[in-house]
């Protein structure tokens, strides 16, 4: 059966930022660890009036889609950040609206590549940066664009990212142990032969929920001693030594896997960043759309949403005049959760859950306090978790 033939060129793209080889977050001042530069890509396009074919169509299925740019309400002539830009399901839905502009972001460079079709049929209304989405803030800021009319996030990793062994993010199909999203810091290999074993418990439990973690440390160290752990089906065998299951439930590997996803990328530190600078850069009205997949990221969107939310005169500690104003009305009084239709079709989205936010115009809350789980920086220099 003929194809269409896709054809390779180079072209020159418009803006690329993040940190040299060998730096690591939190090194410097952000000024020195941010970086301009013009680059060549390999893009993909098809000849004109060739049809997409099958394999050509984005694998990737916005999970609450139409949900969550309903909440976006996207205007027309307004500014949107899409913070997780995967295959560009929420980003090519606002671009609808007439006269909008997107400013997407991806720390995953595949993901930024394969998008560039995209910005070529946006008209000059899409801009892509592969950054963090807890950088969004001095994204917008660099794009001269400090405020913004809604931001939308699809949080953890994409059906892409699990169905590529090569990005080591599932145990699926043996790959290198690797689940790093972004092409920089330690890799989930480099985690499993460096932690101590209480800090590899510590990070199972709290990132995996994983009622064995001790159990499963203690594997995974005297593995390590025997040969180095470093292919996704080596990890998973160790773990299902120790952790059993019964027929039904999920793989025994499958919370390890997803605690080591979790710490590898500071997933929760992104969010936790991310959510606090988008009530920065919202404007007035501007509408805050996050949609989770597990208990812990929902817990950080629920308790955030919460906190600025509320109006004064509920707490015994503090007298009403101390407390800041709601920076946010709550639009989701429960989770929105997929259809029976939508989860047959798309089974990733049985987890998913979608709160939304409306900005007022009350000045951003104080930053949170520290994180209270494990730090990437401390377990890998050997520090307290």
């Amino acid at each position: 059966m003929q194809t269409c033939c896709l054809r390779r060129d180079f072209a020159e793209r418009r803006l690329w930022r993040g940190r040299l080889p060998g730096e690591r977050r939190g090194d410097g001042p952000r000024a020195a660890r941010t970086h301009h530069v013009s680059f060549r890509w390999p893009v993909l396009r098809r000849p004109p009036g060739c049809a997409m074919t099958q394999d050509d169509r984005p694998r990737h299925i916005s999970v609450l889609g139409r949900e969550a740019v309903a909440f976006l309400a996207p205007r027309a002539g307004g500014v949107y950040v899409d913070a997780t830009f995967g295959a560009g399901g929420y980003s090519r839905t606002i671009l609808g609206a007439p006269g909008t502009r997107v400013i997407a972001i991806d720390r995953d460079r595949t993901a930024i590549a394969e998008g560039f079709d995209l910005v070529d049929r946006s008209d000059g209304r899409l801009t892509l940066v592969e950054d963090r989405f807890s950088n969004l803030a001095q994204v917008c800021a660099d794009q001269g664009v400090p405020q913004v009319d809604g931001v939308v996030m699809d949080v953890g990793v994409s059906s892409m990212q699990l169905d590529r062994a090569e990005r080591g993010f599932s145990f699926r199909n043996d790959g290198p142990l690797d689940m790093r999203m972004g092409q920089d810091g330690p890799s989930a290999a480099d985690v499993v032969a460096s932690a101590s074993e209480t800090d590899l418990a510590n990070v199972i439990y709290i990132f995996g929920e994983e009622r064995h973690s001790r159990a499963v440390a203690r594997a995974i160290v005297k593995a390590r001693g025997e040969a180095p752990i470093t292919t996704t089906r080596a990890l998973a065998d160790i773990v299902s030594r120790v952790v059993r299951s019964k027929p039904g439930e999920i793989h025994p590997a499958t919370r390890t896997f997803q605690a080591l996803r979790i710490f590898v990328n500071e997933e929760l530190d992104e969010l936790q960043t991310a959510l606090t600078a988008s009530e920065r850069v919202l404007k007035p009205g501007g509408r805050l759309v996050v949609v989770s997949f597990h208990s812990l990221e929902d817990r950080i969107v629920k308790n955030f949403i919460g906190a600025r939310s509320k109006s004064g005169g509920g707490s015994r500690h503090l007298p009403v005049a101390a407390q800041a104003a709601p920076s946010f009305m709550s639009l989701t009084k429960r989770p929105v959760v997929a259809d029976e239709a939508e989860i047959a079709a798309n089974p990733r989205a049985r987890s998913a859950k979608l709160r939304a936010a409306e900005r007022t115009d009350a000045p951003a809350h104080a930053e949170d306090a520290a994180f209270g789980w494990p730090i990437l920086a401390n377990v890998m220099r050997g520090g307290r978790s």
